[in-house]
């Protein structure tokens, strides 16, 4: 936690000058109090660009999103907010941690893993999925342009056949 916090504070005045929004997904109560206060002070500081956005996805776990969602859904349709009939995928997408933020097109996996390890769950179901065997510290730009390139050739077709 030493570490986010240092980020935080070291890296705020880059999110500026570059215009990057900071937001975070996860259980964030979890955090301790002090890194979530520095946390939520960066965010509101930056919450108003829009050139670009760094999500961090911080005591998070894909099924634990799904499920939070799904409880969600569940208190508004004991509430009667919510009829039970009218609930689809973009009900349940409405609920997740950051249903603002577009589902990726692209998930760069790192280290040869050939694994989602719980992350995004919901939001890959239509990602294509980049495996590069170079570890994270030493994933360089050369390499994301290596993945965007390969992504780029890839003819996508979110389900559908041809």
């Amino acid at each position: 936690m030493a570490l986010l916090k240092k980020f935080l504070r070291n890296e705020e005045r880059e999110f500026h000058e570059n215009k990057i929004r900071l937001r975070a997904i996860g259980r964030l109560s979890d955090l301790p109090q002090s890194v979530q206060s520095e946390l939520n002070r960066v965010i509101q500081a930056t919450e108003h660009y829009r050139e670009a956005t760094l999500v961090l996805a911080l005591s998070y776990g894909g099924r634990t999103e799904i499920a939070a969602a799904a409880r969600e859904v569940a208190r508004k349709v004991k509430a009667g907010t919510l009829d039970l009939d009218t609930i689809d995928e973009a009900t349940l997408s409405a609920h997740m941690y950051a249903p603002d933020i577009p589902d990726p097109d692209l998930m760069i996996r790192t280290s040869g893993e050939m694994r989602i390890s719980n992350f995004l769950l919901w939001q890959l179901s239509y990602a294509e999925l980049y495996i590069s065997d170079v570890l994270w510290p030493d994933f360089r730009e050369e390499h994301l342009t290596q993945a965007v390139a390969e992504y780029a050739r890839r003819d996508r077709r979110f389900g559908l056949l041809k």
